[in-house]
């Protein structure tokens, strides 16, 4: 097995390979002292703190009653037991990591430290198709973590490690029923145990006000037919949503429902490789069985002193022994949870009506808003259901995990987008995306995230205008058909 071994605080890194006996245990001493196989010279570190042995074609470490303990995948070990190492632990010592990998040959050595030297979020310096980047992915493990909720644990074939910043998310492609279907999922595990990769999605019920309604495609399939030992194709994760290149050290974390996978992975990373940072971490559920991680946030609020957990239940009955927050977030409650909230980065993911409601919040507290992010987790606006003639159109292709519908009136004006690959025109609603009338129309182009994040979707736009209800830093030549409407008559090649 090999070992990589770092400290973000000093600077170190080091590569060691254990070399052991097929016919005899070997042992393998970690420690201060000048003797030891594997020296790890910072004061928190005892002289003799733990072991590594080989025994019956396994590994396992030891903790020695070190002064400081050792953390294996951020959970206490026990003095004098065994415990079995597999490829891709994570143990720490002191303010040392050890990732443990597998053998040589058997792992991809594209950019091994890439923990070290992030990549750049900028999506649109990056290749434009991705397709070189795909990867085929087995789920080694599905966890229920509620009701209606399941983490699907990845990883990749062959063994590599995962490249991505906490916060950032992939794009799921598989087949359904005959079609070729891509959702985006954020990722909840944490880049400090790269061998793993994990999304956590919640099962998308019909819409109460649609009880006729198709319920969540994706989310619901997984659910239901995905297992253990499946295969599935996943996009370069990307996405701007992260805290890596953020050199505060004071985050406030705002999440609601299915918001709460980007958090925890940024509150995993933080946790396991800055054991200084200063984290708030709030979240609004329904009822305590709509808590997702509830034992693990419980379990790192216990375990990091720097962690202040804080969650409310916005439902109608509230449980006679919940002694926590109640209701929607509000001001005081704000306020009462941090009252250094102004010196905090605060990050904020969930559905839109949430989002836009704690921007407010924050907005009449004078919150300075350059410190304000935000990551959407709901279903798309609902257009004016009062239009003449209003038809339902199921979005099948919604860019989240919820379910999301929209009323399409009779077009206001002509927008007619032409692609010069197909020779095929579409018009095009002014409600709608282009890509959107082109699938409609049965006309293939390409796309991933379905937000104007990933920039898989982006063609060179030859002339005629679009619009973005958000801001997309898209170049004015080109065009992200998956968020870009149209604004009258545009040819695009594609």
């Amino acid at each position: 097995m090999k070992i990589t071994v770092f400290n973000p605080k000093i600077g170190f890194l080091a590569e060691k390979n254990l070399v052991v006996s097929t016919d005899k245990p070997s042992l393998f001493l970690i420690g201060r002292h000048p003797n030891s196989d594997l020296i790890l010279n910072t004061p928190e570190v005892s002289r003799v703190h733990g072991l590594i042995t080989y025994f019956q074609q396994n590994y396992y470490f030891v903790e020695l009653a070190s002064t400081g303990g050792s953390r294996l995948n951020n959970q206490e070990v026990l003095v004098n037991q065994n415990c079995i190492l597999q490829p891709g632990d994570n143990l720490r010592i002191g303010d040392f990591f050890l990732l443990f990998l597998p053998e040589e040959e058997k792992i991809e050595k594209s950019n091994p430290y890439w923990y070290l030297k992030p990549q750049s979020t900028d999506v649109y310096n990056q290749k434009e198709s991705g397709k070189e980047n795909e990867l085929i992915v087995n789920c080694s493990q599905i966890i229920e973590e509620t009701y209606d909720v399941k983490t699907f644990c990845f990883i990749a074939s062959p063994p590599t490690m995962f490249n991505y910043q906490p916060g950032q998310f992939v794009t799921l492609e598989l087949e359904i029923d005959g079609k070729l279907v891509k959702r985006p999922y954020s990722i909840s595990s944490t880049p400090s145990r790269p061998h793993n990769l994990e999304i956590t999605v919640k099962r998308v019920p019909a819409p109460n006000d649609i009880p006729d309604a198709p319920p969540g495609l994706v989310s619901n399939w997984l659910h239901d037919n995905f297992t253990v030992g499946n295969q599935i194709k996943i996009s370069p994760p990307t996405g701007n949503f992260t805290i890596q290149n953020n050199p505060n050290r004071k985050f406030m974390f705002i999440s609601a429902g299915s918001g709460i996978t980007p958090m925890m992975s940024m509150s995993r990373w933080l946790c396991d490789t800055t054991p200084n940072a200063d984290i708030v971490f709030v979240h609004s559920a329904k009822t305590v069985q709509d808590i997702a991680f509830c034992h693990e946030l419980e379990f790192m609020a216990n375990r990091y002193p720097n962690f202040q957990l804080a969650i409310t239940l916005t439902g109608m009955q509230y449980n006679p022994n919940w002694l926590g927050y109640t209701g929607r977030l509000n001001e005081t409650m704000i306020k009462t949870i941090s009252d250094d909230f102004q010196e905090r980065i605060v990050y904020v993911c969930g559905p839109d009506g949430f989002r836009e409601s704690v921007k407010a919040i924050l907005r009449e507290l004078e919150f300075p808003m350059e410190n304000y992010h935000e990551e959407s987790f709901g279903s798309s606006k609902k257009q004016n259901k009062q239009q003449k003639q209003p038809q339902l159109v199921v979005a099948d292709d919604a860019p989240t995990h919820f379910y999301s519908t929209s009323y399409a009136p009779m077009p206001e004006k002509s927008n007619v987008v032409a692609f010069t690959k197909s020779q095929k025109e579409v018009l095009c609603d002014a409600k709608e995306t282009i890509l959107q009338a082109a699938q409609k129309e049965g006309i293939t182009l390409p796309y991933g995230c379905q937000m104007g994040a990933c920039g898989q979707c982006k063609l060179r736009k030859l002339s005629g205008e679009v619009y973005y209800e958000e801001d997309s830093n898209c170049e004015e030549d080109y065009v992200l058909t998956c968020v870009a409407k149209a604004d009258g008559n545009v040819v695009i090649e594609g």
